[in-house]
């Protein structure tokens, strides 16, 4: 475990951005690591407005994973306290955080989650641009000094666990909790969908 420790510090600290990487680099990584995450909700709620119903099963399915991956992290962060690298003094740090723990990170949970229930359901073109947006905030979240490599390897791991539970109870209930969604949805937004702004 000290060995596995001093290695993640170690890749950390060559990951990390010094004082004299240039402030562009430094405002784009922050872009990346801030921002991009809302690209997740904008997708899946045009998946569900405009999509027919594989789609909207496949929108409920992602969010199913990714709610389940960070529900872990939770547990897993207050079983576990790791410190973030700024909580040790570690590198340079260029982005405020809350000093809670590290492991893992959840931006990259939910990009992981997301990625792998759309790779896995057949949509590639789209889980490549999850999985692709997802390693970016990995990169710049460790690259801005609040993360640890370990800390984005151990997201994609719990999004595999968090889609590992899902498919069983997705492949028995799934066509019904997204028949009860689109019953809901349609009740709810009856009158923009007879306007012909979304989707019946």
């Amino acid at each position: 475990m000290v060995k596995l420790e001093s290695l993640n510090r170690a890749f950390f600290l060559k990951i990390n951005a010094g004082p004299a990487v240039p402030a562009w680099i430094v405002d784009g990584a922050t872009l990346i690591a801030n921002y991009l995450i809302y690209m997740i909700p904008i997708l899946l709620l045009g998946m569900w407005l405009w999509g027919d119903e594989p789609r909207r099963s496949l929108a409920l399915k992602a969010c199913l994973v990714s709610l389940l991956a960070v529900g872990f992290n939770q547990i897993i962060g207050l079983a576990w306290q790791h410190p973030r690298p700024f909580m040790l003094g570690l590198g340079h740090t260029y982005l405020t955080h809350a000093p809670d723990s590290s492991f893992p990170s959840d931006h990259v949970t939910i990009f992981a989650g997301i990625g792998l229930s759309l790779l896995f359901s057949g949509a590639a073109r789209l889980a490549f641009l999850f999985l692709t947006a997802g390693a970016a905030v990995a990169w710049a979240r460790v690259f801005l000094g609040v993360h640890f490599p370990l800390d984005m390897l151990g997201a994609v791991g719990i999004a595999c666990g968090a889609f590992a539970v899902v498919m069983p109870i997705w492949s028995k209930t799934g066509s019904t909790m997204t028949r009860l969604s689109e019953q809901l949805y349609r009740k709810v937004l009856a009158r923009l969908i007879s306007s012909g702004w979304i989707r019946y």
